[in-house]
């Protein structure tokens, strides 16, 4: 094999490997799990929680696995949840968030749908880990979705795209490797900072009117680069960071939206302001 295509296998695998972590490890046995008490379509939005909750997983991740603890954690309170896969790729089992945002979005919206229709409600809370807190915002305005939804709520959201710790830096001097990308995971040529699809999604603004947004992220995030990159500018923003709650909280990308209990109890202070309460270390509890 010539060194240029050595290089470029090395290069393909680095990329492929840093993006992995932007969700957690898909498997056959979490995937077929049962859903412990969420995707209930005969769920009710009950008045404390009028909302059904939806689930946007991150890349490589699925309905079920990023949401193993957090959606049986939301249930737990009272609410409504739901979860899709989305940006599926052909003979790619258990790993999505892979093909293209635009039309993983499309996906999302029929699902926000589905949604609605069976709970009888007329909005939805949307909550997303990664690209699954990014890719909302596409639907939010470029499909309607402002009309549907009421908060976005990104846990580590590549907002404004991430460079994979430097790593796409270097695909100028692989020829073909950015080609590689485009072709066989679309889904992660378009978080790539400065890609078509971010510079589009951010013309303009990043927010739409009638929608909260919350950004959660953390200083140790090791994907989303900087980490600071995922915040949000414009009105009803609020941008956290999971250390000013807890400084004692070490998690990274991967644990900010898989197990951690202080951003769990920030995601509910942001689905249901009005009756907020103090996100300490201590809210691991309960």
């Amino acid at each position: 094999m010539l060194p240029w295509k050595h290089a470029l296998r090395a290069v393909s695998v680095l990329l492929l490997t840093a993006a992995a972590t932007l969700a957690p490890t898909a498997s056959a046995q979490a995937a077929a799990a049962p859903s412990r008490g969420w995707n209930d379509f005969a769920c009710k939005p009950s008045a404390d929680h009028p909302r059904p909750v939806v689930l946007v997983h991150g890349t490589f991740g699925n309905s079920v696995d990023n949401w193993l603890g957090l959606a049986p954690y939301l249930v737990n309170r009272g609410y409504c949840v739901f979860s899709l896969d989305y940006g599926q790729l052909p003979g790619v089992p258990f790993f999505h968030g892979l093909g293209p945002i635009d039309k993983s979005a499309e996906q999302l919206d029929a699902y926000v749908d589905r949604v609605l229709a069976a709970t009888g409600a007329a909005e939805a809370d949307l909550v997303g880990h990664s690209q699954g807190g990014m890719m909302p915002r596409h639907y939010l305005k470029f499909l309607g979705g402002a009309d549907k939804v009421n908060a976005l709520v990104g846990i580590a959201p590549d907002n404004h795209g991430t460079t994979l710790l430097g790593l796409t830096k270097l695909l100028p001097y692989f020829p073909g490797a950015e080609d590689l990308l485009n072709a066989k995971t679309p889904g992660l040529a378009d978080q790539v900072a400065g890609s078509p699809f971010i510079t589009r999604l951010n013309a303009g603004g990043d927010t739409v009117p009638g929608v909260r947004y919350t950004v959660i992220a953390t200083q140790y995030d090791e994907v989303v680069t900087p980490y600071r990159s995922g915040f949000l500018s414009g009105p009803n923003v609020t941008n956290i960071v999971i250390q000013d709650k807890c400084v004692l909280d070490l998690s990274e990308h991967v644990a900010i939206g898989t197990l951690d209990r202080v951003t769990f109890h920030e995601v509910t202070n942001a689905l249901d302001p009005a009756h907020a309460t103090p996100t300490t270390c201590l809210s691991v509890i309960g």
